[in-house]
């Protein structure tokens, strides 16, 4: 049996929300190409880098963003199916990023509960939480169908802290997005910045990350100075 939950003086438990697109599966770049080629379908000639600056925001804000003011909307369901179904082909190429899985496992065996805090459609998160083969260390887990407003909202998160029985002030974030660092300062959750998504420790840490490790794997090795380890001693 592992520890049992870790609670602060004050009661309650303690755990750790992670995002996983970008920063638990090596995913960011697919939902750039998928995007892309969901918008060319709609006669869109978005630069990829342009798109690669909004993942992790969630589908309907991205397209906002990237699309002109004055265009049909009502053709924006429509280009987020195409993102959709581009981004499903892909599914088999997925891959959890390295130290991922034993990123969840250490959080969980130190007692903290860990929610995974996806605003990725019900399906995509299943098929990626059968790629980190973790389900055993997750205590929770939310997608889309969850939150109200997406990324930058902090719905999710709300959605997430819900799940597993957590208060945002004994909670930590992980995320690989300036928009994942903002939804936690929402909340008050102190948030730890991933750059295995491809968006630099600067852009991460001016948008409120506490914290910068290069992916799980950084993380992991650094996690009793981490602000998760810090989680634990307060």
């Amino acid at each position: 049996m592992g520890p049992s939950r870790t609670s602060p003086p004050g009661g309650g438990r303690r755990g750790v929300l992670f995002d996983v697109d970008g920063t638990l599966i090596d995913s960011s770049y697919i939902h750039t190409i998928s995007w892309w080629g969901a918008f060319r379908q709609y006669g869109y000639d978005i630069p990829m880098a342009s798109i690669h600056h909004f993942v992790g925001m969630g589908g309907d804000r991205l397209v906002d963003n990237l699309l002109p003011a004055d265009r049909d909307r009502d053709a924006d369901h429509e280009v987020m199916s195409s993102h959709g179904a581009l981004y499903a082909s892909h599914w088999p190429s997925l891959r959890a990023l390295d130290g991922a899985r034993e990123l969840l496992a250490a959080c969980h065996d130190r007692g903290l509960a860990v929610a995974l805090a996806s605003s990725a459609r019900k399906k995509d998160l299943q098929v990626m939480k059968s790629i980190l083969d973790a389900d055993g260390v997750i205590d929770g887990a939310t997608s889309a169908n969850d939150a109200k407003e997406s990324k930058p909202s902090p719905d999710i998160l709300v959605a997430a802290l819900r799940a597993v029985d957590l208060e945002a002030e004994n909670a930590v974030f992980v995320g690989d997005a300036v928009w994942d660092m903002k939804a936690a300062a929402a909340l008050g959750i102190p948030s730890v910045g991933v750059t295995c998504g491809g968006i630099s420790a600067a852009e991460l840490r001016d948008a409120g990350a506490v914290e910068v490790y290069e992916g799980p794997r950084d993380l992991l090795r650094n996690l009793e100075s981490s602000a998760i380890g810090k989680l634990l001693l307060a």
